[in-house]
């Protein structure tokens, strides 16, 4: 439901009017290319534009997802176009959104996550592909084929048959698609699919172009009511299950990407996938095309600062104005320019920055075969070719095991099993421990989180034959105890127990399962009493850690070379190696209340920060400088109550004078905003602040200038032991001194 209040009602006419507005110009040649691609009508396109706008936008769970026909779907749509007719694809649809409310109202959107982003970016790309060959006939003045391959075999003869008028107007979409992010910053304002519409429109009517224009005669009066596709109910079935999947999926991943563009509330994804089920259930029975929530037009809409699901809903209307006020000047639009700029798209779904990632956690297999199946043999086979193959590479990774072997100074021989050790890796396993010589001392080290049976026998039969051969075998179980429970014919586990870590140094004393000692110990050198756990925690450090690191110490004894100046909150949950992952000698670390900045010369007035400002940029040489904030800051709290929570702290009052500029710049971006939201926004726009007070001194703002030094800010969620990097203040906002 949609609260209605005056500061919604100003947020909605200052932020989502207009991103709606934008989003809109957007959707509309989006939409009308994706009905064509899916071989439905026109209007199909728009209706599904509406729908997803008005209704999605009001009942699902996103804030700012924008919803409307995929491309993603268009393969499955015109495929059921072409064995159904539009009709029963109507109703096909209608059904896929009462499977997706269904699955919504018993929360098991959480289960789509489960689906390997591998193969969704390869079946995005595989339609891509497809959708570029198919159109490409059109551009070149022919018809497309039934098959992605047939396209391609087609494709020489097309280009043998050049039509001059329609290429044009193609090239000339393209030409203008292209060229139009490197324009100015105002012109960019239009987005580029209309601007090259436009274009294309104006010219081919200009010369006078033999072109194929679109027809919408009777497309709005010819409505009739869905019908019952006819044929194996086992195949309609199974049609109607496709389209609910591919597009619930595709909108909840949407979705969380959505969630990581804004500030906002996150996504509701059960609420998301039950509003996503309704949009199709309405869509399917005016005749649009199904619907799901596209990352094109969400991500429009957060870069063109909508704040809430108004923006969303409003695109919907004026999607729907357009259509009953103006949509005769569809008519103008060349259908050679739509086919050029699904081309466009086609091209653009095969995304590079998807390869490199799914490069990263070696899925590129996974990803390749997924486009090609989709390509080569159809949506759904290639879908579930790229399910098997991400299952099996799963698989192997839950039961790989690594052997390794070494000789030590002292000739005895060190091994170490890690991983799950199953009948998959006997070959491995035996292999290593084979090459170990006979009658030679072994230390066995067994890191392993689950042992059948077969790796078990294996395990042991080595060790037995090992030993009488005049060799000792001492193992030790550095996780859980499957290998003494498997000879003491104890009964095993049934699967696998959680790992944990061999050092937990990191964790508070509180949670690593010591009972706490009640009496005093003294402190060597002083003269009174210490909680006794400092000295618990020294003890352990010297006896598990400091034999570990002193080799690094060693080494940093004579002079320190960290590269960061790392400057945080006072805060006892903030551990700044922890979170950046750095070592000894890396950080040359700040700390005080709020990880404030004091501006150069300002009052009260502090040399502390300065000086290690100083001897961190003039002495040490630094390449970064790093302020960090967190959220639920003390010292931000204080600022907010203007100085109210620090009353009876007449330093901490002095010390939030340093912290104004940011609740002044908090104010300036805001308002007058205290809802619960605001002590963490104005902790992020603190750390904005600080960057911009770094640059007040003056050898920091020439090396910034110089490019030898760079500031970066981060912010920590507490909550959610995540790490988020900030980007600069925006300039219009620097508050001056």
């Amino acid at each position: 439901m949609i609260r209605v209040t005056k500061r919604s009602v100003l947020s909605t006419l200052r932020y989502d009017v207009p991103a709606s507005l934008v989003v809109f110009l957007v959707a509309v040649p989006l939409s009308l290319g994706i009905a064509m691609a899916s071989g439905a009508p026109f209007a199909a396109g728009l209706i599904a534009a509406v729908v997803g706008g008005i209704v999605a936008g009001a009942l699902g769970g996103s804030a700012v997802q924008v919803s409307g026909p995929a491309a993603g779907l268009s393969l499955v749509v015109a495929d059921l176009v072409q064995t159904y007719g539009w009709r029963a694809t109507c109703m096909i649809t209608l059904l896929a959104g009462a499977v997706q409310l269904v699955l919504g109202v018993f929360r098991a959107a959480r289960a789509a996550l489960a689906v390997s982003p591998a193969v969704i970016h390869g079946m995005l790309a595989g339609v891509g592909v497809v959708i570029a060959l198919s159109q490409l006939h059109i551009v070149l003045g022919g018809s497309p084929q039934r098959s992605a391959m047939a396209n391609l075999v087609e494709l020489p003869g097309q280009l043998a048959e050049l039509h001059g008028h329609k290429i044009a107007v193609g090239l000339l979409m393209i030409g203008v698609l292209v060229l139009w992010v490197r324009l100015p910053k105002p012109v960019k304002a239009v987005p580029s699919p209309l601007a090259a519409l436009v274009v294309a429109s104006l010219c081919a009517w200009a010369f006078g172009w033999d072109v194929t224009r679109i027809d919408l005669s009777g497309t709005f009066t010819d409505w009739a009511f869905p019908v019952l596709p006819q044929g194996d109910w086992h195949v309609i079935v199974a049609a109607v299950l496709l389209v609910a999947l591919l597009a619930g999926v595709e909108s909840l991943l949407c979705s969380v990407a959505v969630d990581s563009m804004h500030k906002g509330p996150r996504g509701d994804l059960d609420q998301e996938l039950a509003g996503q089920g309704v949009a199709n259930m309405v869509t399917g029975a005016l005749g649009g095309l199904p619907l799901a929530g596209v990352i094109v037009r969400s991500t429009t809409n957060v870069k063109a600062g909508a704040r809430s699901r108004m923006s969303t809903i409003l695109h919907g209307v004026w999607v729907l104005m357009f259509a009953l006020g103006f949509g005769w000047t569809i008519q103008l639009i060349p259908m050679e320019a739509l086919a050029a700029l699904l081309v466009f798209i086609g091209v653009q779904m095969v995304n590079l920055g998807h390869v490199r990632k799914v490069h990263g956690h070696g899925e590129v297999p996974v990803y390749m075969v997924t486009m090609g199946g989709v390509v080569v043999l159809g949506l759904a086979e290639g879908v579930l070719f790229g399910l098997a193959l991400a299952a099996l590479l799963a698989l192997r990774r839950l039961t790989w095991v690594t052997v390794r072997t070494r000789k030590e100074s002292d000739g005895r021989h060190h091994a170490t099993i890690s991983g799950s050790l199953t009948f998959l890796g006997v070959p491995r396993l035996t292999q290593e421990l084979r090459a170990i010589p006979a009658g030679a001392s072994v230390d066995l080290d067994l890191n392993i989180d689950f042992m059948d049976n077969a790796a078990f026998e294996a395990l042991h039969s080595w060790r037995l034959e090992h030993e009488r051969s005049g060799g000792t075998v001492d193992i030790d179980e550095l996780h859980d105890e499957w290998y003494t429970l498997a000879a003491s014919g104890a009964r095993m586990y049934p699967a696998k127990t959680p790992s944990r870590p061999p050092d937990r140094s990191w964790l508070p004393w509180s949670h690593r399962g010591r009972r706490k000692p009640h009496r005093m110990l003294p402190l060597h050198g002083a003269g009174g009493q210490a909680d006794c756990q400092l000295t618990v925690g020294a003890r352990e450090y010297h006896r598990r850690t400091a034999p570990l690191v002193r080799p690094i110490f060693t080494e940093l004894a004579g002079k320190q070379q960290p590269t960061h100046l790392f400057i945080t909150c006072a805060d006892s949950r903030i551990m700044p190696s922890l979170i950046t992952s750095s070592g000894p000698g890396d950080l040359f670390t700040v700390r005080n209340i709020g990880n404030l900045v004091p501006r150069r010369g300002s009052e009260p007035h502090d040399d502390s920060v300065g000086a290690a400002i100083e001897y961190a940029t003039q002495v040490l040489g630094v390449h970064t400088i790093t302020v960090c904030g967190h959220s639920g800051c003390g010292a931000m709290a204080g600022l907010l109550s203007g100085g109210v929570k620090a009353g009876s702290l007449p330093g901490m009052r002095r010390w939030l004078r340093h912290g104004n500029h940011s609740l002044a710049r908090f104010i300036e971006m805001e308002g007058d905003r205290l809802d619960g939201g605001a002590l963490d926004v104005l902790c992020r726009v603190n750390v904005q602040q600080q960057l911009e007070n770094l640059r007040t001194y003056r050898k920091v703002d020439e090396q910034v200038r110089a490019g030898r030094l760079k500031l970066v800010g981060l912010y920590f969620d507490i909550g959610s032991a995540r790490v988020h990097i900030l980007p600069p203040a925006p300039s219009s906002l620097t508050v001056k001194s």
